[in-house]
């Protein structure tokens, strides 16, 4: 397996991780059986970077977690979790929170819940600019003062935020969506982090299974996935875009290899920088990403997938309303 080094930190991580979020929450039901069986195969193939967050099914992904982190070797796992989004159970809105005290708070929960001695990786999840960026990063680095954590990282947030964090303590990553057809990382974030020696951790990157052309219409997913409510995926902008995927998908056939390969591959391409981490609760589709590690795009074919997802081509909002609260752009 392909490695990356997490930031100035010493977290050696695979070029590729595991999205978790999926396992519990916004993509309809899943199976706690299903989803450790993931887990296991995905440490066997090589992947060792693992993503959840406290507000993901309330506790319950980081649980999983937990359960299945008590069978495995601690020091060969790289465990990234999340802080700063409020939510109560059955609603999707969310208010944040980034004061030191609810920091600390959230990171003895979120300790207790996944049944270890320290987080690898420490997230502000989403930006509540009432407490100022330094006081908050100051208050993460006191958790890694203490050992409670290892490195720490920022979720969507912009340039002038990701400089006056690292001005405070290094950051090891920033994780943003990012993938073809959601390219803002590009117009000044991916350069700050090649600048400061942060990586990119690009969650979405196969948008939300959209680029995996296998999604035709809404109808086909539960009931309360929530995609059914995402603005790229409704109506005319969900006919669009499923015609630039449609394209990508011919270009992915005569290559040999899959739509979400391609899409990782193109990643991958961008920058040394970028650390992909699909979600999926399936083997047989983490087995499948993993081997977008052995695809090799020209800068041609790179430059080709550019202008086809140029995203002034791109149709709908990336989120529901609801969804944008504490994203810095």
């Amino acid at each position: 397996m392909k490695t990356n080094t997490l930031g100035q930190s010493s977290l050696t991580v695979s070029a590729l991780g595991l999205g978790c979020m999926g396992m519990s929450e916004f993509y309809g039901q899943s199976n706690d059986t299903v989803s450790l069986q993931t887990l296991d195969a995905a440490l066997a193939l090589g992947v060792n970077f693992f993503d959840t967050a406290d507000t993901y099914g309330l506790g319950h992904n980081e649980q999983l977690l937990g359960q299945w982190l008590r069978h495995q070797p601690r020091d060969q796992v790289v465990l990234a979790t999340k802080f700063g989004i409020v939510r109560q159970a059955g609603q999707y809105e969310r208010s944040i929170d980034n004061s030191p005290a609810y920091i600390r708070q959230a990171c003895e929960a979120s300790l207790q819940r996944l049944g270890v001695d320290y987080i690898d990786l420490y997230y502000c999840h989403r930006r509540n600019p009432e407490t100022p960026v330094e006081e908050m990063v100051g208050a993460m680095a006191e958790l890694v003062k203490e050992g409670k954590v290892r490195a720490l990282g920022l979720s969507e947030v912009s340039v002038d935020t990701l400089r006056r964090a690292a001005n405070v303590h290094p950051i090891a990553a920033v994780q943003n969506e990012y993938s073809l057809w959601w390219r803002k990382p590009e117009e000044g974030l991916l350069q700050a982090c090649e600048e400061l020696g942060t990586n990119l951790v690009a969650y979405s990157p196969l948008g939300r299974a959209f680029l995996t052309a296998t999604l035709s219409s809404t109808e086909q997913l539960a009931a309360d996935d929530f995609r059914r409510n995402n603005p790229r995926f409704q109506g005319d902008a969900l006919q669009h875009n499923q015609q630039l995927v449609a394209t990508l998908a011919a270009f992915a056939q005569e290559r040999g290899v899959t739509p979400a390969q391609v899409a990782l591959a193109w990643l991958l391409a961008k920058s040394p920088r970028v650390i992909p981490i699909p979600g999926t609760r399936r083997v047989a589709y983490l087995t499948q990403n993993v081997a977008a590690l052995d695809v090799t795009l020209s800068a041609a074919e790179v430059a080709w997938l550019d202008q086809l997802f140029n995203p002034a081509d791109v149709r709908g909002e990336r989120y529901p309303e609801g969804g944008f609260v504490g994203i810095e752009e």
